[in-house]
């Protein structure tokens, strides 16, 4: 193992080149990087690569190394949907993969494992794969042909990263949220920053929950960024050690050196940021609430990666506590893990959601993906906790599907159109 640089470097820089094996890496080389961890799912995974591995005659190179999740097709709603999750179920075995699980979104259980820990390079075969940034590690999402390679190599190559810094501070107010702060970056930084690490920090980020942290580092595929991280702290092995596997690392090697080089940094105020809505058909297509008329909204949805953790379950509930949806609108919620639904139960989450009228469905991608149960039909207007709207994507292409933040779907059901959240947080139930 290569001694630890003393070269100034961002915490993707040191990531990279440990995992190279080299004093250090420069932005633009091209590497050949040694994995720590490999993860893919029930739609790109099996399904796409156990052939490809049988035609060659190889084995995964580690499968301690390696976690599949089931979580696109579940539950199944058709036959192929059935024969894709017993396909998945089939290879983990012969495969000698111990990590399956399919009881929530990938990005999601991942991290309720602790599979993902400061430090760590790791690959994924989904383009939210950043989400593994929020740990302090480096993950970046690929395709099928890819994780086949990596699989059998345990190695990726990649052009090293040049790194933005994005520093929040100030506070965020009551019903603004991470996913307001990434929309507003959408729309600000734009969705083409392709070969950059953004990098987040700043008072108000580091108050975050290690969920909302989740949140910056996932949309960073809508940005069009490698991947999103930040930087390890007591959060983040507080959180390791809830998830029974505690990091017996040292988290101060795994920061980026203030005086390291940068693509550029960008400083704003959490504390100016209003709500957000993207419409349709690009999370680049965001404006504060407050500039949008109120839209009739037929369905909202909380749901997917970016929308439907405990914590966003809980932004929900704060709006709907006391209210009722309005009669021509209905709300459907699909918790992101089976964990967070028994949790969301515990403590009277379930029942606020379910008094107001909320329809509660399976977890998994679902709606998000355009499968299952919650997709939009020709000439409905929808808004959404997921990360993208993009045209067809939720179900038909002639639907039109806005997004916000779980306090502003709360919101908009709750009223009928779209609304700022805020007003209703600031009145009596």
């Amino acid at each position: 193992m290569a001694e630890w640089t003393r070269v100034a470097a961002t915490l993707a820089e040191k990531i990279i080149a440990h995992a190279c094996q080299r004093d250090s890496v420069s932005p633009g080389q091209i590497v050949t990087a040694s994995l720590d961890l490999l993860m893919m799912h029930d739609s790109g995974g099996p399904r796409r690569v156990a052939s490809r591995l049988e035609q060659l005659g190889a084995k995964v190179w580690d499968p301690d190394r390696v976690v599949v999740v089931s979580d696109h097709f579940v539950p199944a709603t058709d036959l192929e949907s059935a024969e894709i999750l017993a396909l998945t179920r089939r290879w983990t075995q012969q495969a000698g993969v111990r990590h399956y699980d399919m009881l929530g979104i990938c990005h999601v259980v991942l991290q309720e494992g602790g599979h993902v820990q400061p430090g760590m390079f790791c690959v994924g075969g989904d383009s939210h794969s950043p989400s593994g940034g929020a740990y302090g590690a480096f993950m970046i999402g690929v395709g099928a042909t890819d994780i086949t390679g990596a699989l059998v190599t345990g190695e990726l190559w990649l052009k090293v990263p040049q790194t933005v810094r994005v520093n929040w501070d100030g506070a965020l107010a009551d019903g603004v949220s991470a996913k307001d702060i990434m929309l507003y970056l959408c729309a600000t930084l734009g969705m083409g920053n392709e070969n950059q690490a953004f990098e987040y920090d700043g008072p108000a980020v580091r108050a975050m929950s290690m969920s909302e942290r989740m949140v910056l580092c996932n949309m960073s595929a809508e940005l069009g960024a490698e991947t999103g991280m930040v930087s390890a702290d007591e959060k983040t092995l507080a959180a390791l050690v809830e998830a029974g596997r505690p990091f017996t690392g040292d988290i101060a090697r795994w920061q980026s050196d203030s005086e390291a080089a940068c693509l550029a940094e960008h400083h704003y105020d959490a504390g100016t940021l209003a709500p957000q809505i993207a419409a349709p058909h690009s999370p680049a297509n965001s404006r504060a609430v407050t500039e949008y008329e109120p839209i009739h909204i037929d369905q909202g949805y909380i749901g997917a990666c970016t929308g439907a953790k405990l914590s966003d379950l809980h932004m929900a509930a704060k709006v709907l506590k006391g209210r009722k949806i309005a009669s021509n609108t209905r709300l459907l919620i699909a918790p992101a893990s089976v964990a967070m639904t028994r949790q969301a139960a515990a403590d009277g989450t379930l029942e606020i959601l379910t008094e107001a009228g909320a329809i509660m469905l399976p977890t998994g991608c679902g709606a998000c993906a355009g499968m299952g149960a919650g997709m939009y039909s020709a000439g409905e207007v929808g808004l959404s906790t997921t990360a993208r709207n993009f045209k067809g994507r939720m179900g038909s292409a002639q639907a039109q599907v806005y997004l916000g933040s779980p306090y502003s779907v709360a919101a908009g059901a709750v009223k009928g159109y779209l609304c700022d959240p805020r007003e209703l947080l600031a009145e009596p139930a």
